[in-house]
């Protein structure tokens, strides 16, 4: 049986050996120095006055009581320096910059490196091979270092896209960033369909192509609103977020069906061929008029803002006799949601 611990190098108790007390505190003042072992620094020369119980790694070229110890633990105990050989794992904690290390292959290395490269990494998640990086948390921090901080997401080419996705129940809702181009756009879903809501071009102009917005005219040259009647439009020269024609009116054409709520501008024009005197009235849910226009030869314009819900209908109401003019560039009706 061999005198020592094959790992600490503690010292047995041997049969029939005197001053058996010895030996145990001997193996008790390397067990004190070397469980929770915490090493001062690493240094060369041997401190004057050090404190019981400190330890330190023996630097290069030693000298004095540490000669030819380079790499060996120094404890001070008893008034003496005893000296250890650090094995394979080994944990240290070195008290000078802060740092956990293990002795592995003849070296101290850190056991959680300054730098570090991983294929995973979930925090209080579980990261896969598309989300290599995964996050549970109840908010995050990403703050300064120095003067400010920015978030990179970077795309391949700009065909591809860099975007945040924000989901709810893992469905995708919103997403903003340069998707399938370098605009930046924000969209929205309905949880199968996506649209676009506002862009900004790299020339920094807006976009906002799903917008309601229309223009809306009768096909034709002229027509002539009997009295008392109300007439509607038959096409769009512009159109753009829903608007469409709806049910067909008593006067001809058909009724503008309003796609989504808010606050409108508006803007009638009538160009007036011949009339004997009539008025012309922009009329929601043939219950009210918005505009009004008083009737002579020429064109005549008002506009006004109204607030119109989702699905309310407009026609132009007719009072008295008169011929208008038709076509694109006759009376016309525009719209645009604010």
């Amino acid at each position: 049986m061999a005198d020592t611990t094959a790992k600490l190098n503690l010292p047995f108790i041997l049969p029939s050996q005197a001053q058996k007390h010895v030996t145990h505190n001997e193996a008790l003042l390397t067990l004190d120095a070397l469980v929770h072992l915490a090493i001062l620094a690493e240094t060369s020369t041997p401190p004057v006055s050090p404190m019981e119980g400190v330890v330190f790694l023996i630097g290069t070229e030693p000298f004095g009581p540490w000669a030819g110890r380079q790499g060996q633990l120094a404890a001070w105990r008893d008034g003496a320096w005893a000296f250890l050989q650090p094995q394979d794992g080994w944990r240290a904690w070195f008290v000078s910059d802060l740092s956990l290390k293990v002795f592995s292959g003849g070296d101290w290395r850190n056991a959680l490196p300054a730098e570090a490269e991983f294929a995973r990494l979930g925090i209080a998640a579980s990261a896969d091979e598309t989300n290599r990086l995964a996050l549970s948390s109840p908010s995050s921090l990403f703050s300064h270092a120095g003067a400010g901080h920015q978030l990179k997401i970077n795309k391949a080419t700009g065909g591809d896209t860099a975007s945040l996705l924000f989901q709810s129940g893992w469905t995708g809702y919103a997403e903003m960033g340069l998707t399938g181009d370098n605009a930046l756009s924000l969209k929205v879903s309905d949880g199968s369909t996506w649209k676009t809501g506002l862009s900004l071009d790299p020339a920094g102009r807006v976009h906002r192509p799903n917008q309601p917005v229309a223009r809306a005219y009768r096909a034709g040259t002229t027509f002539a609103p009997a009295d008392n009647t109300r007439s509607g439009f038959t096409g769009f020269s512009l159109v753009q977020g829903g608007f469409q024609l709806a049910s067909a009116v008593p006067g001809g054409g058909n009724e503008i069906l309003v796609p989504a709520a808010g606050i409108y501008l508006i803007c009638l024009h009538v160009a007036v061929a011949t009339s004997s005197g009539h008025t012309t009235g922009l009329r929601v849910n043939d219950t009210s008029d918005l505009l009004t226009l008083p009737g002579s030869a020429g064109f005549q314009s008002a506009s006004t803002m109204a607030a119109l819900a989702a699905g309310d209908t407009l026609t132009l109401r007719h009072d008295g006799t008169a011929q208008l003019r038709a076509g694109p560039d006759g009376t016309t009706l525009s719209l645009a949601l604010l």
